[in-house]
């Protein structure tokens, strides 16, 4: 009977040690699975905010006389400036040289397909660009005049300097300096305003104020200084009593400088010009050339683009914006306040 009992007890301990090992082969299996199965996956990041696209600045295409004088690459140095402060894009372009009408006139027409904000313009002929002038405006793009401006009303306003009024500046200090006898002009050209108001300003003011004083000849040399150069020297040597010479821009007075210097007219005849550059600045502090006009081409750039802004948003403007002129000799040109105006 005992014996019995063992044996129950001794199966029932078997049974219970089977039971356990399947138990356990079972949780080492649902183990292996597990780490088998793929984890679960990461939660989908938040989209992420779209940035705003970029607003094109406004355009502002600014086109010149010219490129050959450093009077124009002041301009660019002011335009630039005013394109940074006042937040817009601009380009500077003009024709090679003052002369090149249709080239100014294909640059003119790019820019108008281009649909600009609003067109900075200083006409080599004023004329010639009336026709797309007036498809600007048929567009809708304000156009600003900058130093020469356009026979025509289509310009909102103009930013330049008073040329009747610095012309005739220079006629009285040549007035002063030379008493009586007689003078010759040479201008860059009859068909921009600034030319024709400087031959204007000057000789009117010599025929109303200074009846001893008679204006023998005027010439045009295109602003080239090898062309004004030609003309000077033809002009001294048809007038060989000659008292003074007025160039009424950078390249007619190189023309002027160089001209009464081939002649051995140096000391007898005397100088006046308009604008500045390296060799005029230095035949004035010399005392080789009397004095000059200098007008304030970075003022000139940088508010005609400041107009163009404004035109741009609908603001009114006034008809013209006088950037000034100022009267510079060897006894004033190295003042602080004048070297901003006499670029090299």
């Amino acid at each position: 009977m005992l014996h019995l009992e063992l044996d129950d007890i001794h199966l029932r301990k078997e049974r219970n040690v089977k039971k356990l090992s399947i138990l356990l082969l079972v949780a080492l299996l649902v183990g292996v699975f597990a780490g088998c199965a793929a984890p679960p996956a990461a939660p989908a990041p938040a989209a992420a905010t779209a940035a705003p696209a970029a607003v094109a600045k406004p355009y502002i295409p600014v086109i010149s006389k010219g490129f050959q004088h450093q009077f124009w690459q002041a301009v660019r140095q002011g335009s630039e400036k005013a394109a940074k402060d006042f937040n817009v894009d601009i380009t500077f372009e003009g024709p090679e040289t003052e002369a090149q009408v249709d080239k100014q006139m294909e640059m003119l027409q790019t820019a108008i397909d281009k649909k600009p904000a609003a067109i900075c313009f200083a006409a080599v002929d004023s004329k010639a660009a009336i026709p797309l002038l007036e498809k600007a405006k048929a567009a809708g793009i304000p156009v600003i005049g900058f130093d020469s401006g356009v026979d025509s009303d289509i310009p909102v306003t103009t930013a330049s300097t008073d040329n009747l009024a610095a012309a005739a500046a220079a006629a009285d200090h040549m007035a002063a300096l030379v008493g009586k006898g007689e003078v010759a002009v040479i201008a860059h050209d009859q068909t921009s305003i600034t030319g024709r108001d400087r031959v204007k300003g000057f000789t009117d003011q010599i025929k109303a104020k200074y009846p001893d004083i008679t204006v023998v000849d005027v010439q045009y040399g295109a602003g080239d200084a090898l062309k004004s150069t030609d003309i000077v020297k033809a002009v001294i040597q048809g007038h060989p009593n000659l008292k003074g010479y007025f160039g009424a821009n950078e390249g007619s007075m190189k023309g002027v400088m160089n001209g009464v210097k081939e002649t051995g007219m140096e000391g007898k005849i005397v100088m006046i010009g308009y604008d500045a550059g390296k060799q005029l600045k230095d035949e004035i502090k010399a005392g080789i050339v009397a004095g000059a006009i200098s007008q304030d081409p970075v003022g000139i750039g940088y508010k005609c683009v400041e107009a163009a802004v404004k035109a741009s948003k609908g603001e009114t403007l006034p008809k013209t914006i006088d950037t000034g002129f100022v009267w510079y000799d060897k006894t004033n040109m190295d003042k602080p306040e004048m070297q901003p105006l006499l670029y090299d």
